[in-house]
């Protein structure tokens, strides 16, 4: 009884580690979403960092994209297409 009781708390502990090892998928935020897709179609990327700003340029023939991110941590996302 005991060797079960001790196999069955080994076990446990075992999965427990397998299962707090796991990558968790976080949810993708709407400017890593438009880097990504940026960077899929080789857009041409430029990140200007000037005190707690941060601008990242990115264009293609057919989309422009800025991105500033204020040091409050606010986002502006603009997207121009170009026809």
């Amino acid at each position: 009884m005991k060797k079960v009781a001790l196999f069955i708390l080994s076990a446990a502990f075992i999965s427990a580690s397998f299962t707090s090892c796991r990558e968790n998928k976080e949810e993708v935020t709407e400017e890593e979403a438009i880097i990504q897709e940026m960077q899929d179609e080789g857009a041409d990327v430029k990140i200007k960092e000037d005190g707690g700003d941060t601008k990242i340029k990115m264009e293609t023939d057919e989309k422009e994209v800025k991105i500033k991110k204020d040091e409050d941590g606010d986002t502006k996302i603009k997207v121009d297409e170009n026809n």
